[in-house]
């Protein structure tokens, strides 16, 4: 896996993960904005952004997770690899345990012409809302191609379904 970002082809993000009740939880982003939002089966997603030219894939990872939620993560992360996205974007990925509060959420935004066409810019948060969700539900919830870091985690885990 390479160390530094060279191309906007290259996102990197954190996976938060948590005990609760002795159940396997981890935080998932929903995106902001008015495309995403009626939508909410198959359209969350692990926080994450572009790799700057020169930046390690990690620091991108933390800079951008603090971005998104507003939230650092200080503690050890674990690499869950890479995967190419429907989109052909490549996603690195990184765990980390880390127990934190989704009513902190404190994204950055974004502006966009909406609605299309008006000549209107409008601000949007990147990730309008986070939650924790047992791996099940987080499996129902999260965009199709991120799906690989739900399982890379349980096996980096060393279990079998989150439980």
């Amino acid at each position: 896996m390479p160390t530094t970002g060279s191309s906007k082809q290259q996102s990197a993000g954190i996976l938060l993960f948590r005990r609760s009740g002795g159940t396997l939880q981890v935080l998932l982003g929903h995106p902001g904005g008015p495309f995403w939002r009626r939508k909410d089966r198959g359209a969350w997603t692990i926080p994450k952004g572009l790799v700057s030219d020169g930046e390690t894939l990690v620091s991108a990872a933390r800079r951008e997770f603090a971005e998104e939620t507003g939230h650092g993560v200080t503690v050890e992360a674990i690499g869950l690899g890479e995967a190419r996205q429907p989109s052909g974007k490549v996603v690195h990925v990184w765990a980390a345990s880390d127990d934190w509060d989704a009513a902190d959420l404190r994204s950055n935004t974004f502006e966009m012409e909406w609605p299309p066409r008006s000549g209107r810019q409008q601000t949007f948060p990147e990730i309008d809302r986070v939650d924790w969700f047992e791996i099940a539900e987080a499996r129902s919830k999260i965009l199709k191609g991120k799906t690989i870091f739900l399982d890379r985690l349980l096996e980096r885990l060393g279990e079998a379904d989150g439980s």
